[in-house]
């Protein structure tokens, strides 16, 4: 069978690697280390199609190691474990010829997967190269993740996609026999989303598509030829962005109805489910808040449950959130009182702690006078004293306004109760 385009054109040497001059260029990052075969464990993050496998396939041939790969999806602990055992006996601990593990999708690896390699990398039987579409602080293991140094691969430029096709025009064997000409790339450009893969992957399907070896690539052809589900949901393109937005909104705007719908339009189109769940997390806070508190710990609950399940049964689970945050009162009081914060600290700077809430843990200190008059709240009726908590330049300024929802008026009752007029509730 005929590999596609994208891997028949895959770039062999560094040379020939497209983009990514920060880490390749001439003063690149990983230049001087590729060139020395002094590669250490390291985490490839970067959007779809940029060069990461090739880029990880280009630093074993050049420095001369041995490659094993293993993809996220597929593989457990046991395949792990045997590749492990496999690159042990390839070659020498600490030594240039120390095998490279490859792991596509890392983040896909559950904390046991990932725990598993800590060994191998920690030993020196493997130099980990993982390569990732997510960030890494959130998806890799803190014990894991401090023995890896982080590379961020770059999308895509219009050039570099430009002499991506360029390339293959020239140097594939098979479009070599054709002659093609690029009169409009705009729509080729823009269904691929800045995904080299994505956009070999259709100009291939354009060419196989015309009988005639004469063809000229124009975005009128491109639009005609492509099929729609060719870009039914791109991850990395603006459709995502608006679908997700459109599933905020859903939510934040009460409707169930339009939120399942387009989570299910996330879900159909790969999305990985913890990103979704992550965005409810947020919003359970943003636009809820303590209109609702149980919100966020619902929403919680759902992406530790979500990140242990997986697909297709954690679809279940995102449902039952998003119709369960649609459904709740909404407030977005917390999310503005932090913002005004902000904005105060911006205005005024590094204001000075009020002597009696500074803590006094030396002599010195409760000599100076840190702690004194300081009431401690529960040993007076209702566990309240009223006391300034705030810097003088901004003694009764509030942050804080609740929101009109049945929780948040009993929280201004309250304060109101507490604070009288001081903060105007």
């Amino acid at each position: 069978m005929e590999a596609p385009l994208a891997e028949r054109i895959r770039p062999q040497q560094l040379s020939e690697y497209i983009s990514q001059l920060h880490l390749v260029g001439e003063q690149g990052s990983l230049t001087h280390q590729i060139a020395k075969g002094i590669i250490p464990s390291l985490i490839l993050w970067g959007p779809p199609g940029t060069g990461k496998t090739t880029l990880a396939q280009i630093m074993a041939q050049e420095s001369k190691r041995p490659f094993f790969t293993l993809s996220a999806i597929n593989s457990g602990v046991k395949d792990i474990r045997e590749v492990i055992e496999k690159a042990k006996m390839s070659g020498g601990l600490f030594t240039a010829k120390n095998p490279i593990l490859f792991i596509d999708e890392i983040h896909r690896f559950s904390k046991s997967q990932q725990d598993s390699l800590l060994a191998a990398v920690e030993k020196g039987w493997i130099t980990l190269i993982g390569a990732t579409t997510e960030n890494p602080s959130f998806e890799v293991i803190p014990a894991l993740l401090s023995r890896c140094q982080v590379y961020v691969l770059n999308a895509f430029s219009k050039e570099d996609l430009e002499q991506l096709l360029h390339r293959a025009i020239e140097q594939d064997e098979i479009l070599k026999t054709k002659q093609i000409t690029l009169t409009e790339t705009e729509a080729l450009l823009r269904l691929s989303g800045g995904d080299g893969r994505k956009l070999l992957n259709i100009f291939e399907l354009i060419v196989n598509a015309t009988e005639e070896d004469s063809i000229e690539i124009t975005n009128e052809k491109v639009m005609q030829l492509v099929q729609k589900n060719t870009v039914l949901y791109d991850k990395t393109g603006e459709q995502h962005y608006d679908i997700v937005s459109a599933f905020i909104k859903s939510i934040r705007g009460s409707d169930p109805n339009g939120a399942v719908y387009w989570l299910a339009r996330m879900i159909e189109g790969g999305e990985d489910v913890k990103f979704i769940a992550r965005r409810m997390l947020i919003l359970a806070s943003e636009d809820i808040g303590n209109a609702n508190p149980t919100a966020l710990i619902m929403a919680n609950n759902i992406f530790q449950a979500v990140t242990t399940i997986g697909y297709p049964e954690s679809r279940i689970l995102l449902s039952q959130c998003a119709i369960y945050l649609a459904t709740s009162a909404k407030s977005n009081a917390s999310y503005l009182a932090i913002g005004k914060a902000q904005q105060i600290v911006k205005q005024t700077g590094d204001l000075p702690v009020p002597l009696h809430l500074r803590n006094a843990p030396t002599k010195l200190m409760k000599e100076l006078g840190y702690g004194d008059e300081y009431k401690y709240s529960h040993d007076f009726e209702n566990n309240f004293a009223e006391q300034e908590f705030l810097p003088d330049e901004i003694q009764n300024t509030s942050f804080y306004e609740p929101g009109n929802n049945a929780r948040e008026k009993e929280l201004r009752t309250f304060l109101k109760n507490r604070w009288k007029n001081k903060y105007g509730y």
